[in-house]
């Protein structure tokens, strides 16, 4: 079976192209991060918009790549949730256009599952039962998997996810968009000891809260003079 894969719950369009199991024929991404940056986040209206324009495009090129013609595509998959509204909408409006002009099944994929099957692709069989952590973007989930038709959700953030988080505290400190790169290079030279920030305490001791951590960044700094030294330390320290 040829499969056809597209996402577009964020800033980026994704077109893959799966035969069988893990062979990959084609996997091709269009990012809007550059845009995204100059505000600091990613904006919703421009990623839809720039997925709208590179959609087409980065099938056309999967296809091409994958040596395949369209209608050898058995069938079509497709993000419809969780995500950005305008996102799922490019997405999912050609992943229905494309699978009524070629008469064929589609299917709607959660993403979030999605990040955890595709350690298949990297791994191969993975011995279960077994716990996922998924840490992407907006979401930061704990999950059991009795088998990969039987996911359960342990437990989840409470509030901001830890993506978020990197890149806020990030702003705080001044680096830029995404925060997550930009915070570890500096954490590389610092001393994560220096700094303690409390973590939040949960009644599900296996959910998340990031939100707490976020604003003791922001008090922390509120009078101190910025410096590298510093800067290092606080990054080592927040990551830790």
């Amino acid at each position: 079976m040829i499969v056809l894969g597209i996402e577009s719950s964020c800033d980026e369009t994704g077109v893959a192209i799966v035969k069988g199991q893990r062979q990959v024929l084609a996997n091709v991404v269009a990012t809007s991060l550059k845009l995204h940056s100059r505000h600091g986040g990613v904006i919703p209206e421009i990623a839809s918009r720039m997925q709208l324009e590179s959609i087409a495009g980065i099938f056309s090129e999967a296809i091409k790549i994958a040596k395949l013609r369209p209608e050898q595509i058995d069938l079509v998959a497709v993000t419809t949730h969780p995500g950005l509204p305008g996102s799922l909408m490019v997405g999912v409006a050609f992943a229905k256009a494309l699978a009524l002009s070629l008469g064929k099944p589609i299917l709607g994929v959660n993403h979030i599952y999605s990040h955890i099957y595709a350690n298949l692709l990297s791994h191969g069989n993975i011995k279960l039962p077994a716990v996922a952590l998924v840490v992407s973007g907006g979401h930061t989930s704990l999950f059991y998997i009795k088998d990969f038709a039987n996911i359960q959700l342990l437990g989840q953030t409470r509030d901001d996810a830890c993506g978020e988080a990197f890149d806020k505290v990030a702003k705080i400190m001044g680096l830029g968009y995404p925060g997550g790169p930009l915070i570890e290079k500096l954490a590389k030279k610092g001393n994560q000891h220096q700094i303690k920030f409390a973590c939040s305490g949960m009644d599900n001791e296996l959910d998340f809260s990031f939100s707490g951590i976020k604003t003791a960044v922001l008090y922390y700094l509120k009078n101190k003079k910025s410096g590298l030294k510093l800067s290092q330390n606080l990054a080592a320290s927040f990551q830790e």
